[in-house]
């Protein structure tokens, strides 16, 4: 069996060092955000970005970022990973920076409400507003979906619900290392469970808070590898990682879109593990590679047309 490599190792032993045991030790949700809230964190000068706005989308919070390119700016809709229920814009802001800097896009990173004060479909319904208000907002320009882990999820479900609803219009969806399957059942859940920051009881934990109703866990918005019709999608940019317990998970929606007749790209590292994206300041070259063609899809899918 493959093992990282010693320099992917120290920053796997690192994120998991700062990371509480969820699932097993730790359960209670406020003393796991107050865990959270007391880390140590290193002082970061935030990269510059022409405007940063909190606004409020028709009642769900969003941060709005200008990377001042020009005025009719296309838009990315960005929703944070963190299992449905951790994380938020502060923990994002770092990478929805780059994003918007690196694509010329105006990045709006919703904040929807979390598990498990707030589960399914609470999530999607708020991402779903937050769309509406920035094709609202921002009218007649070009609309793409991001996201990463439990927010990949939340992207690909507004593409499906923007095709069922009748719009607004995605001309593309990005998902990083998506959480798609409440089952975890694929060889990767068993592969990578432990030793690789994100563990087996971490996403136990985080679909037992999403979905507590066990009729849900079929429903196509909440687990889109439930047998849900993938047809008319958008073209996709698909990240995986090979220490990613939701590894097989991301590339058997790779599979499942392509045959439904949608463009997939897809983009699989072996040697990286999840929630690498968001390192690449860590000098992970890999983290730094895999960035710069994430967004290079962004930055062509939105451009002139």
């Amino acid at each position: 069996m493959t093992r990282p490599t010693p320099e992917v190792q120290a920053l796997i032993d690192l994120a998991t060092a700062h990371f509480p045991p969820l699932g097993t030790e730790m359960t209670d949700i406020a003393e796991i955000r107050a865990f959270f809230a007391a880390r140590p964190r290193p002082p970061v000068t935030p990269l510059p970005v022409a405007g940063v706005a909190d606004q409020d989308a028709a009642g769900v919070p969003v941060r709005v970022y200008d990377p001042g390119v020009h005025e009719n700016a296309p838009v990315i809709l960005y929703c944070h990973g963190g299992g449905f229920v951790l994380c938020d814009l502060e923990s994002h802001d770092g990478f929805c920076r780059a994003l918007a800097l690196a694509t010329g896009a105006t990045v709006v990173s919703v904040d929807y409400r979390r598990a498990p004060e707030h589960p399914f479909p609470a999530a999607p319904e708020d991402a779903y507003t937050a769309l509406l208000w920035a094709a609202e907002t921002f009218p007649d320009r070009r609309i793409a979906v991001a996201g990463d882990s439990a927010g990949a999820n939340l992207a690909t479900v507004l593409t499906l619900l923007a095709r069922d609803r009748g719009g607004p219009r995605i001309v593309c969806q990005a998902l990083y290392y998506p959480m798609l399957d409440p089952t975890r059942s694929r060889p990767s859940h068993r592969e990578n469970g432990q030793g690789h920051f994100l563990t087996s009881d971490h996403l136990r934990w985080y679909w037992d808070a999403y979905l507590p109703e066990r009729a849900d866990r079929t429903d196509p918005y909440a687990a889109p590898l439930a047998g849900a019709d993938l047809s008319g999608l958008p073209p996709t940019h698909l990240v995986t990682a090979g220490f990613d317990p939701l590894r097989d998970d991301g590339q058997a929606y790779e599979a499942a879109l392509t045959a439904a007749g949608v463009p997939v790209e897809a983009h699989h590292y072996a040697g990286m593990f999840h929630g690498f994206l968001t390192m690449a300041a860590d000098g992970l070259p890999e983290a730094a590679e895999a960035r710069a063609t994430a967004f290079g899809f962004l930055r062509a899918a939105l451009g002139p047309h």
